[in-house]
């Protein structure tokens, strides 16, 4: 059984008829001859033969009738104007016709398994094209027909002028045309059936076998009609050049007799008798003339096509040599280019057909005449092997075979092949290129069965979508739209929307709405419907979203929606508009769309935002025109009552309640932390009192609602009448009203694209209540009026196992403010609010006032700040003569990290603050960290001692400029007199100021520093820096720094081993202030040595902080001190004398001395513990790296103590006539361990080879050569060596190495006390070193 092909792959038959045959068809009330042989087409159990002579049976075979004149005349069109007219007719039918279309197909109720009449349409209007094309020969005409009456007067001069008549084809269309001849004899001839039948009979002499008599009756009156198949509609002929470009839209040419039926059949007025006897010439036409004359084509090119495939001759000229066989006749040449070669003259019309025609342009191949017949015919397999060698070619064969070959990956190769070479993918592809990829669309979808067409492999429904490419006509719209409906079929609803918008944004371009608008519905009602996830419920819980809450790609909902509402709103639906313009307003996602602006090319470089902007705008334009048009021409209209916001403004977690005194501004965690050290404190002295909660208001006094706003748009928006709704929540009436509450409502607010803004709106209560405040109210664009709920889901509860198993949260959280009568009160604030700037490390003084507002007394004040902010209750003490003192002062510390406690404050002489009453105190700030700061300070207070206390809040923004430029350099110093030599580096980042340095101060408990030069305190000129040198030496009256050393030692032991720390303090400290200032200013003042302590505090917690970060910080007071017995801190007290301002900053982080491991045992005893198994990695990797921190830090520091320091002249001269000379060079040996003593032996090398990178000499050391010895902690030795030298020159002095080794006191089992080696070290000479001696003669 053949393949049913489409019917644009069906012979092509023209007919000539004669005008006597036109008149009498036109008497007759009947059409044209090709219109009633056209309604006989398809012929039903038709049988054809392949080539190798095998029955191909056909359920129905095709046929095609054209008038001849009209095809001759289509011919001479330009292919690009045709192609123009033939798109802009099947728009204009569709566009015609659409409306009935719609309205019918959404009654139907059926979505995706019918047939749309759009398509039906497109298609007949394809398959009616039938004018020959150069590129294919499907509708070059296969046979002609030519037609007289024997009602004419000479019938066979007729038929003799008809077949005279030259065919007027252009030259590229194929001549072989097979030419039979038609007599049609109604019963109203003059010539009698004898004479008919001898007319004939000559004609069939004279003309060849392929005549026909056919005899009708044509009764007249005519007879009834007759319903007949619809026929394919064709493109009208070109209007003439005088005459106006339209299209009118029909089915067909006009012709008389064939009229549609009033029930919308079309009709043919003929008897039973005439249609039996047409039927059986159209028949006997087929079977007995056109299809043995194509099959004997098919055989004598199969033939030609076959000998071209054979091997060539060459190849057996040798074996036939060989053998003596005579060489055959050779094969007669055939023109490829042409396919009449092989037919006998009798039924070829080559040698007639004249007409114009392109001179490059040749009719079609033999070859593609072989496959086009041998399709037709049935005979696939034959069809397919020439198509296939046409396509490997490059000749065509890609379009027909898939219609051919079973389903396979191959055959989307194919179509993608077929469309490849017309360029459709270009921004404007060609008419003739866009119809020539719609008919291959229409074979394809045709011709391949629909199961196979949209299953996997094929996916036709992409084969539509190539052909489409990027035309902006309506019949590739209809592809789009045809594909989306086939995807609809497999279930792909999100492809299908996309491609339903694609049509409906070609056809929109076309002005066809009703099409435009049931696209774009299909294409959102598609894409609404989210596909099925299988999640797991805990994934929608972990997301706080439920599976219905699933956003979209705004994109594509935006390019869906809002062409939609446009056309609503175009076409009178402005409600519906309205609701599609409101839901398009969610924000931008920042995805361009079809509506987004593309950023001009010559812009030059432009941020992201620039690129891709949003359109939001664009929607709230569209819906603010909407809505108020539709509120001016609705009325009252109950329409639109439900419609609201798709999006928030108010962000309901960040909206807080503020009232009087309470200022949080946004750092509600820092209060807490505030209120947190205060109950600490308060509980650790054994009282159970505690501090009442914040945020209660008070009666006629105002409150606020600070409600935080954000626009999600990117465009501007403005919200009136912004208020909120309160209610009492005791009332019964949760919605009744409270005449006692006078709530702000805020007329008019503007917010940009994406800004958030703090709104606050005020509220005030008459008389105590339970407030809660509900909602918050506003109109949107002053049109719509919304409401947003002030409440948000609780907490998670993980507290018991079925709230773990189930998903339970803690009760929902509203705002709530209760309204009390003010008994106790405290207002604070500072005196000044101008902006403050500190240099760092200023003293400023500052001024608090306070004032009872309350109706009872305070009795009881207590200040809390931060643990790094450095603040004195007080004025700054005054320097006067009881404050100068000796240059080296001692202070006992401490030495505790704990946090600073709260202050008692005395706000009157006999402790009590009266209602009504206020005050003003001092209150002294030192700015030690840079940048911009904020000083929030808490105040408890009470008036009873059973009193529950209450707090007060102050908050006071700074900002701190760095003022100078600090850096430490430490050496060992060559000279006894000092252990080390510092430099201090000091540079003035000002400008424009000078800077006095009054006062540079030492605190260590080890080590005292001095100046090496008088006068060493200078000012700094504006950017200017200054150098200050001093000698370091030891100390060591001091007492506390072995017992640190041992509570260091103890707490990091049951670190590592995993005990509990001990809450102990460390022990205090002596430590040594040493001063350089001409007039000396202790530091041992209350305010001087609290900023000291809180500024060393905070030093050492960061740096804790980062060092240890597994161990607690809350646990750093009882294991770490605050001062490392071998650090050494410097103050620099400073003034500018200009403006009056002083202050002092602190420098910290510097050790001297050598250290020995003092960690090392009990590292070593950690490492050699048992190690308890974990099952977790994590605690694991958690120990090592809390036991490689400890062997880190400063406290496990481990180094050489002996340094050693050469002493030399450094040229002498001498006088080598007299003898050689003995040069003394001394080594000064000083051990700079506080706690250890060291033994050495001290070597030299007198046999060195020359230095060649420096040149020098070797050092020829003479005399003793090896030194050894001991050093106690913090001794010096001193080494003395000669040189003897021969012959002047320059000696380098290397050659020499120093062995050291560290003892300690190691106790014995019998209680004597013995000595044993700790560390030992070798040292030689650096690779820099470049000592040397010059000896000149």
């Amino acid at each position: 059984m053949a393949p049913a092909l489409p019917l644009s792959l069906s012979p092509h038959i023209c007919i000539l008829p004669s005008q006597d045959l036109t008149d009498l068809l036109t008497s007759s009330s009947l059409p044209s001859l090709p219109h009633i042989l056209q309604s006989f087409s398809p012929l039903p159990q038709v049988t054809t033969r392949t080539t190798s002579l095998t029955s191909v049976p056909h359920t129905s075979f095709a046929l095609r009738f054209s008038d001849l004149v009209e095809i001759e005349t289509a011919c001479r069109e330009d292919d690009e104007q045709r192609a123009v007219r033939t798109i802009d007719w099947i728009s204009a039918r569709i566009s015609h016709r659409c409306a009935k279309w719609v309205e019918d197909f959404e009654k139907s109720g059926e979505r995706e398994n019918i047939r749309t009449p759009w398509w039906d349409e497109l298609r007949r209007c394809v398959e009616g094209d039938h004018v020959p094309s150069k590129t294919e020969g499907w509708n070059h005409p296969v046979a002609v027909i030519l037609a007289v009456s024997t009602t004419a007067p000479n019938p066979l001069q007729a038929i003799t002028a008809l077949h005279a008549r030259p065919l007027e084809f252009p030259s590229w269309v194929d001549p072989n045309i097979l030419r039979c001849t038609l007599i049609i004899h109604p019963e109203n001839s003059p010539l009698s059936d004898e004479e008919a039948g001898a007319l004939f009979n000559a004609v069939k002499k004279q003309y060849g076998l392929h005549s026909y008599l056919l005899s009708l009756a044509m009764p007249t009156p005519p007879p009834p009609p007759v319903p007949v198949p619809a026929l394919i509609p064709r493109l009208p002929p070109p209007p003439p050049p005088d005459s106006l470009n339209s299209l009118p839209v029909t089915t067909a040419p006009a012709s008389p007799g064939l009229s549609p039926h009033p029930n919308g059949l079309n009709t043919l007025k003929l008897s039973e008798k005439d249609i039996q006897q047409t039927a059986r010439f159209a028949r006997e036409f087929l079977v007995m003339s056109l299809l043995p004359w194509m099959e004997k084509c098919v055989v004598d090119w199969n033939e030609n096509f076959s000998s071209t495939r054979r091997l060539p001759s060459r190849l057996f000229s040798s074996t036939r040599r060989l053998f003596g066989s005579p060489s055959p006749s050779p094969t007669p040449t055939h023109n490829s280019s042409s396919s009449i070669s092989s037919l006998p003259s009798r039924t070829s019309l080559s040698s007639s057909i004249v007409g114009p025609g392109g001179p490059g342009v040749s009719p079609p191949s033999q070859q593609r005449r072989l496959a086009e017949f041998a399709t037709i015919l049935g005979d696939l397999k034959l069809a397919a092997t020439v198509w296939e060698a046409l396509r490997k070619e490059a000749k065509g064969g890609s379009d027909i075979l898939p219609l051919l070959l079973s389903p396979s990956p191959t055959l989307s190769l194919h179509a993608s092949n077929a469309l490849a070479s017309m360029h459709l993918q270009s921004p404007e592809p060609r008419p003739h290129e866009q119809l020539s990829g719609l008919k291959y669309a229409v074979r394809w979808e045709t011709g391949i069965a629909s199961s196979d067409f949209i299953a996997q492999p094929l996916d036709g429904e992409r084969w539509l979508v190539w052909a489409a490419g990027n035309a902006e006509e309506a019949p590739s719209a209809l592809l789009l739209a045809h594909a989306a409906l086939l995807s609809c079929r497999k279930q792909a609803r999100r492809r299908a929307a996309l491609w339903y918008l694609t049509a409906a944004n070609r056809l929109e371009k076309c002005g066809i709405k009703p099409l435009t608008m049931f696209f774009l519905r299909r294409a959102h009602e598609l894409y609404s419907s989210r596909p099925r996830k299988s999640l797991s419920p805990s994934f929608w819980e972990s997301e706080g979203e439920t599976p219905l809450d699933i956003q979209g790609i705004d994109a594509i909902v935006s390019g869906i929606e809002h062409p939609l509402g446009r056309l609503l709103y175009t076409t009178g639906d402005v409600a519906g508009a309205v609701r599609f313009f409101l839901g398009l307003l969610r924000g931008s996602s920042g995805y361009p769309t079809p509506l987004s602006p593309l950023p001009s090319a010559t812009s030059g470089t432009v941020n992201e935002a620039a690129k891709i902007p949003g359109t939001d705008k664009v929607f709230l334009d569209d819906f603010r025109v909407a809505f108020a048009h539709f509120k001016a021409t609705s009325g009252n209209s109950l329409e639109l009552t439900d419609l609201k916001l798709p999006f928030t403004f108010c962000l309901v977690r960040q909206t807080r309640l503020r009232v009087s005194g309470d200022a949080t501004n946004g750092a509600g965690g820092v209060w807490e932390t505030r209120e947190d050290l205060w109950k600490t404190f308060w509980k650790s002295r054994g009282r159970k009192e505690g501090l009442s909660s914040t945020g209660k208001a008070s009666i006629n006094e105002t409150f606020y609602i600070d409600i935080v706003l954000r626009n999600p748009l990117d465009a501007e928006v403005n919200l009136s009448n912004v208020t909120v709704t309160v209610r009492d929540s005791n009332a019964m009436d949760p919605s009744s009203s409270i005449p006692f509450v006078e709530v702000e409502a805020i007329d008019d607010i503007v917010l940009a694209a994406k800004e958030s803004r703090t709104v606050p709106i005020c509220i005030t209560s008459k008389r105590a209540a339970s407030l809660v405040i509900t909602h918050v109210t506003y109109d949107f664009l002053s049109l719509l009026t919304s409401t947003e709920p002030l409440v948000y889901r609780g907490r998670r509860l993980h507290d018991t196992a079925a709230q773990r198993q189930k998903p339970t949260y803690a009760p929902n959280v509203t705002i709530k403010v209760q309204v009390e009568e003010v008994n106790h009160k405290l207002l604070v604030d500072f005196v000044d609010d101008e902006r403050l700037v500190f240099a760092q490390g200023e003293r400023k003084t500052m001024r608090l006032w306070f004032s009872n507002a309350g109706t009872r007394p305070i009795k009881e004040l207590w200040l809390v700040a931060g643990q790094e902010d450095e603040i004195w209750m007080g004025a700054d003490e005054e320097l006067n003569d009881t404050n100068t003192i000796v240059p080296d002062e001692t202070i006992q510390s401490l030495n505790s990290l704990a946090p600073g406690r709260p202050h008692r404050v005395l706000l009157s002489d006999t402790g009590e603050f009266n209602p009504g009453d206020s005050i003003e105190l001092p209150v002294l700030l030192h700015a030690q960290a840079t940048g911009d700061q904020e000083l929030r300070l808490l105040f408890v207070y009470r008036e009873l001692d059973t009193d529950q206390f209450r707090s007060a809040r102050v908050t006071r923004y700074y900002e701190v400029h760095r003022l100078l430029d600090t850096s430490v350099m430490v050496r060992p110093c060559h000279s006894l007199d000092y252990f080390y030599l510092v430099n201090l580096e000091l540079s003035n980042l000002s400008s424009f100021e000078e800077v006095r340095l009054t006062q540079v101060t030492s605190i260590s408990p080890t080590w005292k520093c001095g100046p090496i030069a008088e006068n060493a305190l200078v000012s700094l000129a504006p950017s200017q820096s200054s150098h200050l040198f001093l000698g370091a030496s030891r100390w060591g009256a001091g007492a506390g720094s072995q017992e640190t050393l041992d509570f260091v030692c103890r707490k990091l032991s049951d670190v590592l081993h995993g005990r509990t720390v001990e809450v102990s303090d460390p022990p205090p400290i002596d430590l040594l202030c040493s001063h350089i200032s001409e007039t000396t200013q202790s530091i041992d003042l209350p305010s001087t040595r609290h900023f000291l302590h809180c500024g060393r505090r905070t030093a050492v917690s960061r740096a804790l902080a980062t060092s240890h970060p597994h161990i607690p910080t809350q646990s750093h007071p009882f294991i770490f001190p605050l001062h490392n017995p071998t650090s050494v801190d410097f103050i620099i007290f400073w003034e500018i004398p200009s403006q009056q301002r002083s202050g002092h900053i602190s420098i910290s982080g510097l050790t001297l001395g050598a250290s020995h491991g003092a960690l090392e045992k009990i590292i070593e005893e950690a490492e050699s513990a048992k190690v308890k198994r974990s099952m977790y990695a994590e605690t694991q990797r958690e120990k090592v790296e809390v036991l490689e921190a400890i062997r880190n830090s400063e406290w496990n520091a481990e180094m050489n103590p002996l340094v050693l320091v050469l002493q030399k002249p450094d040229t002498i001269v001498h006088d080598f006539t007299q003898g050689p000379c003995r040069i003394p060079v001394t080594f000064t040996l000083r051990n700079y361990s506080l706690t250890h003593n060291a033994r050495y032996v001290f070597r030299l090398n007198a046999n060195l080879p020359p230095d060649p990178p420096n040149a020098y000499l070797p050092p020829p050391y003479t005399g003793r050569l090896t030194f050894r010895g001991g050093l106690h902690a913090s001794q010096s030795t001193t080494i003395r060596a000669n040189l003897w030298i021969t012959r002047p020159g320059t000696y380098g002095l290397r050659g020499w190495s120093l062995e050291t080794e560290v003892l300690e006191i190691s106790p014995s089992a019998d209680g004597v006390h013995g000595v044993r080696v700790r560390h030992r070290y070798r040292q030689g000479p650096s690779s820099d070193d470049r000592s040397y001696l010059v000896v000149c003669g």
